[in-house]
């Protein structure tokens, strides 16, 4: 028994990770178009769903926020186009399908029509800005090409019009949509172009949904407007509908009455302009004739002066002008001059020494009171410093002590007795009192 070989041993979990992993390594991101089964969504924002055929069906989820992004409601029965990855569902060990994007499958598909050959065209540089036209200042002639029973052919011709009724419109009548509509309209845009009746080229039509619009996504009508003799100008739907149509076009408009204005001018701006010039047009001829009116006047003058006795005049004027300029300039001078004098004058005596004599001598007297007056003020103050300093010493001076009834004992040499350590028995000292001096003896001290 232990000769027997190990065999590998998994669990239902293990063999459904080993089953994932091959199926995701095996299927990369897939497209899918199938008709919607079983849709739910629960409170968690998850969608849940299979995906069928009239043989077999595939489960299908498709988790939150993606969920939420889709453009329309899931339904039973709806056919979409899916993108997603195969993967299992480990828990219950069933395949299913993890979807990151859902679109309705009719409209879908022609996008990716779409798409896929507007990229084509493009590399080819059909689509390129170099290769654009300007469009014409002021066409002649327009070759209108849309049904003659839309709204947009009406609100084309209202607004040319209004704005610029001096241009011709042909409306050249086809279809647009429908399975001839692209191949009408191509061969109208071509038979415009080669005719040389026309400056520009209008296709137009009004809104409508994808389908509705197909025919101008036509591979051979863009190829048409790309090549044709003259601009082109595509408006095609509303202002959020584009069509290749409209890529390969000399210029887009949002709509038709927008590409109407954008054709032509408008009366008004024009009427403008033309007053303008004709203003500029009238200064410029005014302008012009003044310059030959002079070159006319300079030429008589010359002709004139080539006689003597217009010579003669004229050295007279000259003569006559360089006296009057003489004089004028010599009373000016002299103008000058007076005035300078006047002013000169007018200094002397504001300075003269008789005036600044009078003037020293007012203020003289002015001042004359003044010293007295000060000496005196100065005089009052230092007697009343003098007084307050005597009254000071009266108040500190040992001698309103003596006249109180006290005396000053000092010994022969005027030292002052202050203790009687300072004095012995038998000798002479002085006592002062208010009226004069005695001289005293000392009799006895204290022991």
């Amino acid at each position: 028994m232990n000769d027997l070989p190990a065999r590998d041993i998994l669990t239902p979990s293990q063999l459904n990770i080993l089953a994932r992993d091959l199926l995701e390594g095996s299927f990369p991101a897939i497209w899918i178009e199938a008709e919607l089964g079983n849709v739910t969504r629960p409170a968690s924002g998850h969608l849940y769903f299979t995906l069928k055929d009239a043989r077999a069906q595939v489960r299908c989820a498709m988790f939150k926020p993606k969920s939420s992004w889709l453009k329309f409601v899931p339904r039973e029965g709806l056919r979409v186009l899916a993108r997603g990855r195969v993967t299992l569902y480990e828990a219950r060990g069933e395949y299913q399908l993890v979807l990151d994007h859902m679109e309705e499958a009719g409209e879908g598909a022609l996008r990716r029509a779409f798409e896929q050959l507007r990229a084509r065209l493009a590399a080819e540089g059909l689509f390129a800005g170099e290769r654009k036209r300007p469009l014409p200042a002021f066409p002649r002639r327009l070759a209108l090409i849309t049904s003659p029973s839309g709204a947009a052919v009406r609100d084309v011709i209202s607004v040319l019009g209004r704005r610029f009724p001096l241009l011709e419109v042909e409306v050249l009548p086809t279809q647009v949509q429908g399975a001839t509509a692209a191949s009408q309209i191509a061969a109208l845009v071509r038979a415009a172009g080669d005719s040389g009746r026309y400056e520009v080229v209008l296709v137009t039509r009004g809104g409508g949904s994808i389908e509705d619009l197909w025919a101008f996504n036509d591979e051979a009508l863009v190829r048409a407007v790309a090549a044709c003799a003259v601009p082109v100008v595509s408006a095609v739907g509303h202002e959020t509908d584009f069509t290749l149509c409209d890529f390969a076009a000399d210029l887009r408009a949002p709509t038709p009455s927008a590409a109407a204005e954008l054709l032509v001018p408008s009366q008004a701006d024009l009427d403008m302009r033309v007053r303008g010039l004709g203003r500029r047009l009238y200064s410029l001829h005014a302008h012009r004739m003044d310059r030959v009116q002079q070159r006319v006047d300079r030429a008589w003058l010359r002709l004139q002066a080539q006689s003597p006795q217009a010579r003669l005049q004229l050295m007279r004027r000259r003569h006559a002008d360089a006296l009057r300029h003489l004089q004028a300039q010599w009373q000016a001078q002299l103008d000058r001059r007076r005035a300078r004098l006047r002013h000169a004058l007018s200094a002397l005596g504001a300075h003269s020494p008789q005036r600044r004599l009078a003037a020293l001598a007012e203020r003289l007297a002015a001042l004359q009171p003044r010293p007295q007056a000060a000496i005196a003020r100065q005089l009052q103050r230092d007697s009343l410093r003098l007084r307050g300093l005597v009254r000071s010493l009266e108040a500190i001076s040992p001698l309103a002590t003596v006249a109180r009834g006290y005396a000053l004992i000092t010994t022969a040499d005027g030292t002052l007795v202050r203790s009687t350590a300072q004095v012995k028995v038998g000798d002479r000292l002085n006592a002062r009192l208010a009226d004069g001096q005695l001289g005293v003896r000392v009799e006895t001290t204290p022991d």
